[in-house]
């Protein structure tokens, strides 16, 4: 019994990090590339019953156009700051889905889906890259992670004391987008993913005007509605 919380704490404290830059303290269980892999299964099994909305809709190619010029803009401001393994097994992919939903997410791995009922809000390119680099931040700051590493918690490490319990990871896979949609980010991971959405976004023709006027909207919407900005 001693023997296994020892190796609980160790692997407690191995899996405890500082967030890059931030310096911020950080528990994920899950390696990342194990991450990636159940990502990809979880994100083909949403397309399946989602088909992206197809290549010739103006709208679908706008996603695809915005999506791959933030991308280049991650990818340089993590080379530029000594963090592009972060995202070394990111392949990235961009789709519209058709749904009233205001909604946006990235998986682990750099598979960004945006919901059509999100492009009345964003209004323009500038809107939607903020938006984009936002759920990318969630990734690459690994919140996913985090908050699945909080929500299966201790049977999570005992799955991996005992070699790696199958149907637990296999449960995860299927559960990820689950996760991401309703394992809510904390007040600070949402201040993150702002933040760094900025600094991705800074090489870019963006920057600031679009920004500023994205979040002035956001604000004067949320400030209707009766809810704190």
């Amino acid at each position: 019994m001693k023997r296994g919380i020892k190796i609980l704490l160790l692997i407690f404290f191995v899996s405890c990090s500082n967030v890059p830059l931030t310096e911020r303290k950080q528990i994920n269980l899950l390696p990342e590339s194990q991450m990636v892999a159940m990502a990809l299964t979880s994100y083909n099994d949403f397309l399946k019953e989602h088909p992206p909305v197809v290549n010739s809709n103006s709208d679908a190619q706008m996603v695809r156009k915005v999506g791959e010029r933030v991308k280049s803009a991650v990818v340089q401001y993590m080379n530029e700051n000594n963090l592009s393994d972060r995202i070394k097994d990111y392949k990235w992919e961009f789709n519209l889905v058709d749904s009233k939903d205001v909604n946006a997410w990235c998986m682990p791995g750099g598979k960004v889906v945006v919901y059509s009922g999100l492009l009345p809000v964003t209004k323009n390119e500038e809107g939607l890259a903020l938006v984009m680099g936002h759920e990318i931040a969630h990734a690459e700051r690994r919140h996913v992670t985090q908050r699945l590493t909080a929500y299966y918690g201790v049977s999570m490490l005992l799955s991996f004391i005992l070699g790696g319990n199958p149907s637990l990871l296999a449960e995860i896979a299927a559960n990820l987008f689950v996760g991401l949609a309703f394992l809510k980010n904390s007040r600070d991971d949402e201040t993150e993913a702002d933040y760094y959405s900025i600094q991705y976004l800074k090489s870019t023709k963006w920057y600031p005007g679009g920004i500023t006027f994205f979040f002035d909207k956001i604000k004067e919407e949320q400030r209707k509605k009766g809810s704190t900005p």
